[in-house]
């Protein structure tokens, strides 16, 4: 059994993907996967290193772009496709799943021409423009959220929740501790602003410390910056004497989030996911050029419900956010009731779904070539019965003999 996993270009498509990789991997006994992205994404580094074999495609994206680089993402459209379709000829892969992204649409359309069975998962509240086309063409759609299901066809739509890594659900807040190097005696508080970080995250954070003083010696921090910003954060918090750990990028997410008391993060459907899943309390700031809007949606739907706050970008500055912080560690009660509710909205089985999902269509295709097999002996048999029999026209057989 091959299957190929399309997409990826930040965490919310690669790690969903990586979790339904597991899943098939546990269901289905010899499954082999191949991932196909691009080689400036994120799964260029992320993929390899969980063990599975990916190939990129020539594609970028067309959407929020200048002139010059919408233009030469144009020019690279017809190269996707020859990519993609040279590596489904070479894989022969019995499914396809999408996940977005810039490689998605050339895999998933490349699919559909070969009459490769295939499916697309969506993250957000609001799909993009390329998932919305793709859902017109694939054999089925899983959504995370209930509100996606009107842009697709609702007799192939499925709603699953967002897959989410399982060992996210199984952190150690001891081996948090240890990993990166904190005290058990004070409060965490865990700061990402996705797997390339935040700016605006990064600079509040650090006006933030200002506010915060009379906290210091009950707080630590835990704080993933991104290649970028690394250096200059831990400068301030060293020069704020404030305690904590500053890296560009955790791999150990799981005992990051078992390990935080609160968390300061953008607001993307899988940062969600997992945040929920794992019930944590959270100070979400959503990015502000997400396509659709759709990581202001998303967290919106946790601050109506009472499972988060929410800051908005152009409204994030230090004094906002250490007075958001301050207020939720003053009232423990605060924060056990967001992550109760959180916890409630958590869908750990989703992977599971979707795992459903695909191998009810790997069940259809079988069917298929088992119809179009049995019609092809049939039609052997009915061949072979004629060439082996007289002439009606000699009278050796009878009319109700030849009827077939």
């Amino acid at each position: 059994m091959k299957i190929v996993i399309a997409g990826g270009g930040t965490g919310g498509h690669v790690f969903p993907a990586l979790a339904v990789a597991r899943e098939l991997k546990s269901t289905i006994a010899g499954a082999r996967i191949f991932f196909i992205g691009t080689a400036r994404g994120l799964e260029a580094r992320v993929v390899p290193r969980e063990g599975y074999d990916i190939s990129f495609i020539r594609s970028e994206g067309l959407v929020g772009k200048s002139p010059f680089r919408t233009m030469r993402a144009l020019f690279k459209v017809p190269l996707s496709l020859l990519d993609a379709r040279r590596m489904l000829r070479e894989i022969k892969p019995d499914l396809v799943l999408g996940v977005g992204g810039y490689s998605s649409g050339p895999v998933l359309l490349s699919a559909r021409l070969m009459g490769i069975p295939s499916i697309i998962h969506e993250q957000n509240t609001i799909p993009g423009l390329t998932n919305r086309m793709l859902g017109k063409l694939v054999d089925t759609v899983a959504v995370t959220y209930h509100e996606s299901i009107k842009f697709f066809p609702p007799d192939r739509t499925y709603l699953t929740g967002n897959p989410v890594r399982t060992e996210i659900l199984h952190g150690d807040r001891e081996r948090g501790y240890r990993t990166f190097s904190l005290h058990r005696d004070r409060i965490t508080i865990c700061v990402f602003g996705g797997s390339l970080g935040a700016h605006s995250i990064n600079s509040a954070v650090g006006e933030a410390l200002d506010g915060l003083e009379p906290m210091k010696e009950k707080i630590q921090f835990l704080h993933q910056t991104g290649e970028k910003d690394c250096t200059a954060v831990k400068e301030v918090y060293r020069a704020r004497g404030f305690m904590g750990t500053v890296i560009p990028f955790a791999h150990e997410m799981a005992d990051a989030y078992a390990v935080a008391d609160l968390i300061i993060s953008r607001a993307g459907a899988t940062t969600l996911a997992e945040l929920t899943a794992c019930g944590k309390a959270a100070i979400l700031v959503p990015y502000p050029y997400a396509g659709g809007n759709h990581q202001e949606i998303n967290a919106r739907k946790l601050w109506d419900m009472g499972a988060a706050q929410m800051i908005l970008d152009r409204e994030l500055e230090g004094r906002t956010l250490a007075s958001a912080i301050t207020r939720l560690l003053e009232e423990p009660e605060a924060i056990a009731e967001m992550e109760g509710i959180s916890k409630s909205l958590g869908s750990r089985e989703a992977g599971k779904k979707v795992v459903n999902l695909m191998m009810g269509l790997l069940k259809k295709k079988d069917s298929r070539i088992r119809l179009i097999k049995e019609s092809s002996e049939t039609e052997d048999k009915k061949i072979a019965f004629l060439s082996q029999s007289p002439d009606p026209r000699s009278g050796t057989r009878n009319r109700e003999q030849w009827s077939l």
